[in-house]
């Protein structure tokens, strides 16, 4: 039983170290796990922070520079900047969706949230960081942007060739997914733990 204890262990539990034996002193034990929790807080929404900054000022500066403007060639005809606005989902989909893609753009903020209390894995709080502020980044053209509130249409300019256009939130989002798809193959979950299927 100790040892089933040992292996499925959470961060939250004394014996989560994993050395198998009992400890009388566990309350004194749990005030460091705390702030490396929220260390891991603090990493989550810097990381947030920092995507939803740079989303912001890059489609600003698209907005004032680029919109209604010759596309700008960075490599050839294999990746420009072209300002478009885009009110369906990722590829242009969904155009008559709006409103429910700002649903789900809010759900998915709450979510990250939520899930933040019980955060000690820092590639964890990397990946839903980089989630939650290119989340932020698409939701504030939804509530913002013309044609009006939670109907806003969304400032992509990053247009790589025979690919869809996108902007850095929508990348911001695609990185964080693909962080967590990997940790969760490794068997890491968000509090910390490995487990091995």
């Amino acid at each position: 039983m100790a040892e089933a204890e040992r292996i499925i262990g959470t961060p939250d539990t004394p014996d989560a170290a994993g050395d198998g034996q009992e400890r009388p002193d566990a309350e004194q034990e749990q005030p460091p796990e705390r702030p490396r929790g929220k260390r891991r807080i603090a990493v989550l929404f810097a990381v947030a922070a920092f995507a939803y900054a740079l989303d912001l000022v890059s489609k600003m500066i698209v907005v004032a520079k680029l919109e209604h403007q010759e596309p700008i060639e960075i490599v050839g005809d294999w990746l420009r900047f072209v300002a478009i606005r885009n009110a369906g989902a990722a590829f242009g989909f969904g155009e008559a969706f709006t409103v429910i893609f700002t649903v789900i753009a809010a759900a998915v903020i709450v979510v990250i949230a939520r899930l933040a209390r019980k955060l000690y894995s820092l590639p964890w709080a990397i990946a839903l960081g980089m989630l939650l502020g290119g989340a932020l980044g698409n939701l504030t053209d939804r509530i913002f942007r013309a044609p009006g509130v939670f109907e806003g249409a969304v400032v992509d300019f990053i247009a790589p060739k025979h690919f869809a256009v996108f902007n850095l939130a929508d990348s911001a989002i695609v990185c964080g997914g693909i962080l967590i798809v990997i940790l969760s193959f490794r068997g890491l979950d968000p509090d910390g733990t490995v487990h091995k299927d």
